[in-house]
């Protein structure tokens, strides 16, 4: 998008979560009046801009301590309307909510995002081990099931959620690793144009399974003088066995190299789809 782009960024909200702050980075990183429109679920704000509701979303796609967002993996397999356009990175720092004048003694449940949950696995063990850690729909909806929880409960959620919920700020930083950071991406209906420092993000699928399938296929990009970024895979949901293998790689899909590449993927698996090609940001 130019400098002077307008539109709406959906995100998932509410308001003060993780990706509202992403969000926000993102719509300054482009530039441009943007409103910003919070969806309860991820699969939710990608509906929102593969219906035309929402001309981009920022979605949470990998963890640095808890690894892939799998739920947005998923829409960008099934959901081919969708492309990645951008990305970014925000750190992430946990704090505990509770309610004005709760106490850590009485706590007895334990809402967040399960993400969040993760992060702070090794805390949670230590600090709450009696505790029942229970899933929210985001960091800051949990701070909603606090308030509804029968007994005494707190919430993992970002420190500005408790400026705007009325919460207090129990302990700050319980993450596992002070390094904890959050792959975003920003989605759209189409990727963005070549930078000349890009990044590609694919998947594929083979019809059958046998010996150097794949690395026959990953050896082309070794070939061809492309760095792979990441790898992994993904059950197809179709039979066990069968494994969407996604593949971050340098470069852009329009250089004749990726095409290359791309070409001779297409001709050896049974499903290709490009999530996109977006300017690299780490």
């Amino acid at each position: 998008m130019s400098a002077d782009a307008a539109g709406s960024i959906a995100y998932l909200g509410p308001e003060g979560t993780y990706s509202e702050e992403a969000a926000i980075k993102y719509s300054e990183m482009i530039g441009g009046d943007w409103t910003l429109e919070p969806f309860p679920t991820i699969q939710a704000v990608a509906l929102a801009v593969a219906s035309g509701i929402a001309h981009e979303g920022v979605a949470p796609i990998e963890n640095s301590l808890e690894g892939s967002v799998t739920a947005t993996l998923d829409i960008l397999i099934q959901d081919s309307r969708l492309s990645i356009r951008n990305e970014l990175v925000i750190p992430i720092e946990h704090t505990l909510l509770v309610t004005p004048g709760a106490k850590a003694a009485d706590i007895q449940t334990i809402f967040s995002h399960p993400q969040a949950l993760g992060q702070c696995r090794a805390y949670l063990d230590q600090c709450f081990p009696n505790a029942q850690k229970i899933a929210s729909l985001s960091t800051v909806s949990a701070i909603d099931d606090v308030w509804a929880s029968p007994v005494p409960a707190a919430a993992i959620s970002p420190a500005r959620a408790a400026q705007l919920r009325n919460m207090e700020i129990l302990a700050r930083g319980i993450q596992d690793n002070s390094s904890n950071e959050t792959r975003f991406v920003a989605l759209a209906r189409g990727d963005h144009e070549a930078t000349g420092s890009d990044k590609t993000s694919i998947c594929f699928s083979f019809s059958e399974d046998k010996p150097g399938m794949l690395y026959n296929t990953l050896g082309e990009f070794a070939i061809r003088n492309i760095n792979l970024a990441k790898i992994e895979s993904r059950p197809t949901k179709e039979s066990l066995g069968l494994y969407w293998f996604l593949v971050d790689f340098e470069g852009h899909r329009e250089e004749p190299k990726v095409q290359s590449v791309l070409d001779f993927i297409k001709s050896q698996t049974a499903m290709l789809r490009i999530f996109g090609s977006y300017p690299r940001r780490i």
